[in-house]
């Protein structure tokens, strides 16, 4: 069977299970325990040394039947969550989530079916990330936080441009995604051993602070043949405490999870006050004491780059005209860090719903008196497009002009010009001296407000007022968490 074939097969028993209780994002997860097991006794069969105890393995998961199978199952996964490496990051706080035994027995024989060892590992990352796509569907779950659209990942890769030998990382790493991509870009260049042994071992890291997102990532790179024993993800907050000097890395892709608000307020022993009510985590690296995410997470990110290092990081529109702690982190990352891009990214690409995002790019500068950006790029590639996820979905060819333009070779060649409208240039002077150096820059007249002959089909305006009203929500609870933070 072709790939998609498997996926449709596997996916299909999902609806089963459903009437169960069993959502898809536990379906995900019990798929993701069972094939690992599949692929471990393959594996071993060929003589290959998995380390699976005997007492575990998947021969006798596929022997068992009713009550006997449901304990063996659920005493497998706790045993193993408990081992150390790739198979313990997997099967960290596993719990059975099909409480019939029945329902199990068939998941396992449909899974016993396949040659999973076989297949390439190019079609079983495609299977793989196949079921991770239709589990970012169910928006019901919100399991469309963890996944940002392919397209754009290899956009950003394709301008990003790892080298072999770079360390790369991703500090909300959710799927894996940015970490594949890079992965595949720089497979394709790396020609000596040395090369590919680095990217196969030390290459990529990552860290989510989801146990259920970490197993799935982990299971991700496992599937496309990343990682030897140690497992390079981690079940960690990232923002929890600084990078050490010997972590540092040459590379970061990232999109931080949607959600503005934590519950932890990460304080600077200069701008910020603990308070005893409050779960605070005190970070001396940081420019900004603030409890908004997505403004940490740029923070800790600057921090994660050597020298010389460079950033291309997915953030809400917020992010670019916050007041307060948001035009701190503006100032100090223009001032620390050349920020020279900006791409404006449309609506209707993710899977969460509202979301007006953008991606900022930037480089880790030395330590300056001046300030090292001199002039930010802006790309709108907002205004007047119209995108769903079902009727108009993006794809890679929509970024190729961005990609021409961006000119990841030399970034001096940028030129302006009549016939790219939609790249810009702003000087450091220009953007400073704008209120709260506002970054949320639009030049484009917005057809659809002027040409009421032209307006979009109804169900993408119908999509587009459902988006605006959701991202206006969350702008309401920025004004609210900044309130709360000032009192």
């Amino acid at each position: 069977m072709s790939a998609s074939e498997i996926v449709n097969k596997v996916w299909n028993y999902a609806q089963v299970l459903r009437d169960d209780g069993v959502g898809y994002g536990d379906y995900v997860e019990q798929i993701t325990y069972l094939i690992f097991l599949k692929m471990a006794d393959e594996r071993e069969s060929s003589g290959q040394l998995v380390k699976v105890p005997t007492e575990f393995s998947w021969g006798k998961l596929v022997s068992l039947d009713g009550d006997d199978l449901e304990i063996q199952y659920r005493h497998t996964l706790e045993s193993l969550g408990k081992q150390s490496g790739m198979l313990g990051t997997i099967f960290r706080k596993a719990q059975n989530k099909i409480q019939d035994p029945a329902k199990l027995e068939r998941l396992i024989k449909m899974i016993e079916k396949e040659q999973w060892s076989t297949l390439s590992v190019d079609v079983k990352g495609e299977i793989y990330e196949g079921l991770l796509e239709r589990n970012a569907q169910d928006v019901k779950g919100g399991a469309g936080q963890y996944f940002t659209p392919r397209p754009l990942i290899q956009a950003m890769v394709e301008v990003m441009q790892p080298k072999p030998t770079d360390t790369v990382a991703d500090p909300a790493v959710g799927t894996g995604g940015f970490l594949l991509a890079a992965h595949d870009y720089m497979a394709a260049q790396a020609t000596s051993k040395k090369e590919q042994r680095h990217l196969k071992e030390n290459a990529l890291r990552g860290n989510d602070i989801v146990d259920s997102v970490v197993r799935l990532c982990a299971m991700n790179l496992y599937l496309h043949g990343i990682g030897g024993d140690e497992c390079p993800i981690s079940a960690t907050d990232a923002l929890a405490k600084e990078v050490p000097e010997d972590k540092l890395v040459d590379m970061v892709l990232a999109n931080p999870p949607f959600g503005k608000k934590s519950s932890i307020t990460v304080i600077n022993e200069k701008t910020g006050k603990k308070d005893k009510e409050k779960l605070t985590i005190e970070r001396t690296d940081f420019w900004a004491t603030t409890s908004n995410k997505q403004l940490n997470f740029v923070q800790h990110i600057t921090n994660m780059l050597k020298i010389g290092g460079k950033a291309a990081v997915v953030v809400p529109d917020n992010v670019l005209f916050e007041g307060g702690a948001g035009e701190t982190v503006r100032k100090t990352l223009m001032e620390r860090t050349n920020l020279h891009t900006i791409l404006r990214l449309p609506t209707g690409i993710f899977y969460a719903q509202g979301v007006k995002a953008n991606v900022i790019f930037f480089d880790a500068k030395p330590a300056s008196k001046s300030a090292w950006t001199k002039k930010i790029w802006f790309y709108d590639f907002r205004t007047n497009v119209h995108m769903t996820l079902k009727t108009k979905r993006l794809v890679k060819s929509n970024f190729d002009e961005f990609i021409e333009l961006y000119c990841a070779g030399d970034l001096g060649k940028r030129q302006e010009s009549e016939a790219n409208e939609r790249w810009k240039a702003f000087s450091y002077e220009d953007v400073i001296a704008r209120d709260k150096t506002n970054l949320d820059i639009f030049w484009l007249k917005d057809d659809s407000l002027e040409d009421t002959e032209n307006l979009p089909a109804p169900e993408i305006l119908a999509q587009e007022i459902v988006e605006q009203l959701e991202a206006a929500l969350v702008e309401f609870r920025s004004v609210e968490d900044v309130l709360a933070n000032q009192g």
